[in-house]
């Protein structure tokens, strides 16, 4: 992908939070119009990963570019352009749902006041309720709101519905499709509820111990993943046409051994054939799964 084809791009950004490395050689890009899912186990570093594409965090080296601009040089003009739902509530609560929307709007130009009614009627939030009385999911609805009326072209989701109930999920990602769907924006969302994304993303990107250990279409990560089971392969074989993940030793009785492969395509099953081995089986991973090996992968020493 090209820098001209990303809304952002990272290049070999590195940053410590205190002595441990928290963001270690990253580079990532966001696809213009995609919806962009970034997964990782707690602490991985994607909370970290977003402040620093938003200029809240600077980092120690490499390139940060977001919407054409610098980060953090010329945050206020790539910020002006973004809608961004933190991990946790950034609103006063001492505000009612009304007055947040007022004191947001004040920020934004491009603020769409008969689109944030709509969005309050839709989400049956109450103008009159402060903030701090506000449930954890008219909360979350609140924040979706804020950060879709300033018609963003980048927005960026932090772990926006972590704790919700589905209903509220549904209501808030209903929001966000429909959005995408008028406007082409372009959506990064950090989550840990994999199903969930598996639905409505169709780019992925995985970190694992501040490194992206994986980027690619929602759908080669879906369909390029698989177990095969492999009998007859010799202990060791020329390049492969795919990258082994991990090699089980063969099943009892049966003489066949169990792969992890990424880049798989049916036609390879020739060159199975051709390192003197009979391909048994093929077996699709959903997306937990794929996300779950490549995990393992990646802690053992994997590729």
């Amino acid at each position: 992908m090209s820098q001209d084809d990303a809304v952002a791009v990272l290049r070999n950004v590195n940053l410590s939070l205190g002595k441990t490395p928290t963001l270690r050689d990253l580079t990532l890009s966001i696809p213009r119009g995609a919806i962009y899912g970034f997964l990782g186990p707690n602490g991985a570093g994607k909370t970290t990963t977003i402040r620093v594409m938003l200029g809240l965090l600077r980092a120690a080296s490499g390139e940060v570019r977001v919407l054409g601009q610098r980060i953090p040089q010329e945050a206020p003009r790539a910020l002006a352009r973004i809608g961004y739902v933190p991990e946790r509530p950034h609103i006063y609560s001492m505000l009612t749902v009304a007055e947040s929307m007022r004191y947001h709007a004040a920020f934004y130009p491009t603020w769409d006041a008969r689109w944030a009614e709509e969005l309050r009627t839709t989400f049956e939030l109450d103008n009159n309720r402060t903030v701090a009385r506000l449930s954890k999911g008219e909360t979350g609805k609140l924040l979706m709101l804020l950060a879709l009326a300033q018609r963003p072209e980048l927005l960026v989701l932090d772990e926006p519905t972590d704790g919700l109930d589905p209903i509220v999920r549904r209501d808030v990602l209903s929001a966000v499709l429909d959005y995408v769907s008028q406007e082409g924006a372009t959506v990064f969302i950090s989550s840990h509820l994999i199903h969930e994304l598996e639905r409505i993303c169709d780019w992925v990107g995985v970190m694992e111990s501040g490194r992206l250990i994986a980027e690619m279409p929602m759908q080669s990560f879906r369909e390029g993943i698989k177990r095969l089971r492999i009998a007859g392969a010799p202990a060791a074989f020329a390049q492969a046409p795919f990258v082994v993940l991990a090699r089980s030793s063969p099943s009892v009785g049966g003489g066949a051994e169990e792969w992890l492969v990424r880049g798989w395509q049916p036609p390879m099953k020739h060159w199975v054939e051709g390192v003197g081995a009979e391909l048994r089986d093929v077996i699709d991973l959903d997306l937990e799964e794929s996300f779950v090996e490549l995990l393992r992968s990646a802690r053992t020493g994997g590729h």
